[in-house]
């Protein structure tokens, strides 16, 4: 199997039996996607979901979280991984957003990496769920099912690589579904730990019993 005929039954399958999908992450704005997708790095989206509406009826906007301490901020995080650098992360990004985009996300690239505590992937997801650029994030769901599924060549060793070669073979109009479908595989399904590859529906295709694929 090639891997153009790889991504066919991949992608395929998906369109088919999935369909449209988006973040699982609840927010309200642009704001509280940012402050969301920033808490989640390393944590689940469930945890996040437990603690955000707590966060966000005490501070709903950039403005409102800029006159908060990282203290504050803490209290309501504290059972995230990395608490107090994404209380301070959230703090610092806020007053930022104030001091110098008027409160408001920006949707370029550029502009919301020099946010604290935002990389490129952060910046993708916001690009992607909020925006609707095709842009498409790698996370460590999505890196580990693109190796795994031979979706990427094991020279695409950084997320930056994984990126590039998924966008050169999804086109441009499905990349934001692409990267959910991805993502979802591997958080439900090609876990990292325990793989249930008995209800895979890639099983049969799966590059560990297709040893003379052209991978």
């Amino acid at each position: 199997m090639t891997r153009k005929e790889r991504y066919d039954f991949v992608l395929g399958y998906f369109r088919k039996n999935v369909g449209h999908v988006t973040t699982e992450l609840n927010f309200g704005s642009a704001f509280q996607l940012l402050c969301a997708t920033l808490l989640s790095a390393q944590c689940t989206d469930k945890r996040i979901n437990a603690i955000t509406p707590e966060l966000f009826r005490h501070y709903p906007d950039a403005k409102a979280m800029a006159k908060a301490t990282v203290e504050d901020v803490f209290e309501y995080v504290k059972s995230v991984s990395y608490p107090n650098a994404k209380a301070t992360h959230l703090v610092e990004m806020s007053k930022m957003l104030v001091e110098k985009f008027g409160g408001e996300v920006p949707s370029d690239p550029d502009e919301l990496t020099q946010l604290p505590g935002v990389g490129r992937k952060t910046a993708n997801v916001i690009q992607a769920v909020w925006f609707g650029k095709p842009t498409l994030a790698v996370d460590t769901h999505v890196y580990r099912v693109s190796h795994r599924l031979g979706l990427v060549p094991s020279t695409a060793n950084n997320p930056r690589k994984v990126e590039d070669y998924l966008m050169k073979n999804i086109s441009t109009d499905e990349v934001s579904d692409a990267h959910h479908w991805i993502l979802l595989h591997g958080r439900y399904v090609c876990k990292s730990a325990k793989p249930d590859c008995e209800h895979c529906p890639f099983d049969a295709i799966c590059p560990k019993l297709m040893k003379d694929s052209k991978l």
